[in-house]
């Protein structure tokens, strides 16, 4: 018999990972989480999110308190008409997606493209001088 240590959160986690399993594969039900895609370059921070069938308008992104925040809505209605056949199909989901910005954000100059389904944001990062200060000794 193998001893092994109790975890009381093991059936959470299972239980977890089912739910959110199947929400992604029941979008149209439950709503949907846009994939992410994080990196950070010289001068700056990206965040890259998937959101096909999203309108520009139904996004929004704003900074609280150091945290960014993605959030949106999705709409989507497929209508097909033939002469023996009529078919509707609709799809909905709101999405938030939160991010603590690092110390050297430069949060005054944040800049948000959407294009083709897919949201970029750029953080700049501030110049080492802006946010380190020596003091001087009196």
């Amino acid at each position: 018999m193998l001893v092994t240590r109790f975890d009381p959160f093991k059936d959470l986690a299972e239980f977890e990972k089912r739910f959110y399993n199947k929400v992604s594969q029941n979008e149209g039900v439950s709503g949907f989480v846009p994939s992410v895609n994080t990196r950070e370059g010289e001068f700056a921070y990206h965040i890259d999110v998937d959101l096909p069938g999203v309108k520009k308008e139904n996004i929004k992104v704003d900074v609280h308190k150091d945290i960014l925040t993605i959030s949106g809505e999705r709409k989507i209605k497929e209508e097909i008409k033939e002469e023996d056949y009529y078919k509707v199909e609709t799809s909905f989901g709101k999405f938030t997606r939160s991010f603590t910005l690092p110390e050297n954000a430069d949060i005054e100059n944040i800049d948000a493209n959407y294009e083709d389904g897919v949201l970029e944001v750029v953080i700049p990062k501030l110049a080492e001088e802006k946010h380190k200060k020596i003091i001087q000794i009196k």
